[in-house]
C-alpha cells in the first residue's frame, strides 16, 4: 500500500496543498517550524482519525478558519482508495471512505496501516506507562478491529464508573449500581488483556533478532507484558478494592494501567540501562512493529519518519534505512546530509518552507530518483 496524493486545506499552517508522493522515498527538508511534521500529521490523522502528537481537531485547523479538509488517495492491492476527512472547530469530525460518510471513526481503521517513529520515540522506554500503552493500542487498533471494539467499550464503561465513583460521596444509594459496570468492565477488560499478551507475545519474537542484529550480538532484548491485574483475578481485584476506588474517586485496577518492561541480558533497562541502549531498544522495538505488521496484513505499511535520522548515531540510521526497502517511507529532515551520500533511493525530494512545498528536481548535485 501507499499514499498517491495528499490534499489539505486550512490545516495547520498551509492553506492549500497539493503534492504526489512516490510509493518509495519522499524527504521534506526544511528548517524547523516550516510545517514538514503537519504533513505527517495529516496522513497519520487521514489513516487513524487521530494526531500521532496527540493533537485536537480545534488545534489542527487553521488559526482563524473554523474547518479543514483532509483528502488523501490511497493504492492498496492495486485499487485507489479516496479518504476525506472534514474538521470542524466545535463539531466531530466527518469522514468518507470513496466517497460514503462513515458512521463512525472507527470504521477507518485497517484501511490504512501506518507506522510513525519520531524522536519522542525513542524515550518510549523511560517515558510513563501511558506512553507504551499507547504504542500498543495504537498498532492493535490499526491490525484488529475487534480489539478496537473492545477497547472503545472498555475505556466508555471505565469512564462510567468513574463517574459514578465520584457521585457516591453524594449519592450513596447508587452503590448498587457499581456492579453492573463493573460486570462489563471486566468482560472487556479480559478481552484486551488476552489480546495484548499474544501481540506482545508475537512482538518479542521478533524484536529478540532484531536487536541482537542491532548491537552485533552482545545483547539479549526481551520485551514483557505486565498487565496491573491478570486475566483471573481481574473480578476479585475491583471487589476488594471497592473502598479504596470510592476514596480516591478513580478505578484502580484494569488493563488502562498496564505495562511494558524492557530488558537487556535481564536487567530492567528502564531503571538501569544506559541512554544508548535505552535508544538502540526503542529503534528495536520500531523495526519489530513494522515486521509485526508485515506478517500480520501480508503487505507493507506506511512509515513515517518525523526528523528522527538526526537523533541516531550513523550505525543505527543505517539500520533504519536499510529496513525500508519496498515500504513506502515519507522522512522529515533539516537537510540533506542524511541521504546525499547513501545508498538510499530517493524518488522524490520537496522543500518546505512557510506552509509551501515544493518539489526538488537536484539536490546537491544529485537528481531525486536517481
Amino acid at each position: 500500500m501507499f499514499v498517491k496524493s495528499l490534499e489539505l486545506n486550512n490545516f495547520r499552517n498551509y492553506n492549500d496543498l497539493s503534492i504526489e508522493l512516490s510509493e518509495n522515498t519522499n524527504i521534506f527538508y526544511g528548517d524547523n517550524a516550516q510545517g514538514k511534521t503537519n504533513i505527517l500529521e495529516a496522513i497519520y490523522l487521514a489513516s487513524t482519525t487521530k494526531s500521532h502528537k496527540g493533537s485536537k481537531d480545534r488545534e489542527i485547523i487553521k488559526l482563524d478558519k473554523d474547518e479543514s479538509h483532509i483528502r488523501m488517495i490511497l493504492s492498496r492491492d492495486g485499487i485507489d482508495h479516496r479518504i476525506d476527512m472534514h474538521l470542524k472547530k466545535n463539531k466531530p469530525k466527518g469522514v468518507a471512505i470513496d466517497g460514503l460518510p462513515i458512521k463512525k471513526s472507527a470504521d477507518l481503521f485497517g484501511i490504512v496501516n501506518v507506522v510513525s517513529f519520531s524522536p519522542e520515540d525513542l524515550s518510549i522506554i523511560k517515558s510513563g506507562p501511558s506512553e507504551r500503552r499507547r504504542f500498543i493500542d495504537m498498532e492493535l487498533c490499526q491490525l484488529d478491529k475487534i480489539y478496537l471494539h473492545n477497547l472503545i467499550n472498555y475505556n466508555k464503561v471505565l469512564n462510567q464508573r468513574n463517574n459514578l465513583l465520584k457521585q457516591l460521596v453524594f449519592k450513596q444509594n447508587l452503590l448498587d449500581t457499581i456492579y453492573v459496570w463493573d460486570e462489563q468492565l471486566i468482560t472487556f477488560g479480559k478481552k484486551l488483556i488476552e489480546t495484548r499478551e499474544l501481540f506482545i507475545k508475537k512482538l518479542n519474537e521478533i524484536v529478540v533478532e532484531i536487536h541482537k542484529k542491532l548491537s552485533s550480538g552482545k545483547e539479549t532484548l526481551t520485551v514483557s507484558y505486565e498487565p496491573n491485574v491478570s486475566f483471573d483475578d481481574f473480578s476479585n481485584k475491583l471487589q476488594t478494592s471497592l473502598q479504596r476506588d470510592i476514596a480516591l474517586k478513580v478505578t484502580n485496577y484494569g488493563p488502562h494501567r498496564d505495562d511494558l518492561s524492557f530488558k537487556i541480558n535481564d536487567v530492567d533497562i528502564r531503571k538501569f540501562g544506559s541512554q544508548g541502549q535505552q535508544r538502540t531498544s526503542a529503534l528495536s522495538l520500531k523495526l519489530a512493529e513494522i515486521e509485526m505488521v508485515k506478517n500480520t496484513i501480508n503487505d507493507n505499511p506506511i512509515l513515517l519518519l518525523d526528523d528522527v535520522l538526526s537523533e541516531l548515531d550513523r550505525n543505527r540510521q543505517t539500520e533504519l534505512l536499510s529496513s525500508i526497502d519496498n515500504i513506502q517511507t515519507i522522512v522529515t529532515c533539516t537537510g540533506m546530509e542524511e541521504f546525499v551520500n547513501s545508498r538510499i533511493q530517493t524518488e522524490k525530494v520537496f522543500q518546505v518552507t512557510n506552509g509551501t512545498v515544493k518539489e526538488q528536481i537536484d539536490i546537491c548535485g544529485k537528481k531525486a530518483g536517481g
